[in-house]
């Protein structure tokens, strides 16, 4: 199970880092940046799913 664990948690920081890149690239978008930071939220919970399973 620990496999599978890294590699959500790999996925998870690949999403992050697309999102950033996406926020970064339509800073002058408030629609955009506004979802993005919807996404975001999102995936801070999926970080945080993924470090409870972790640590069972």
């Amino acid at each position: 199970m620990d496999y599978k664990v890294a590699d959500l948690a790999r996925q998870i920081s690949s999403v992050k880092k697309a999102a950033l890149k996406l926020k970064e690239s339509a800073r002058d978008i408030p629609a955009i940046e506004c979802n993005v930071d919807r996404i975001l939220s999102s995936i801070k919970m999926l970080e945080i799913n993924i470090s409870d399973i972790s640590e069972l």
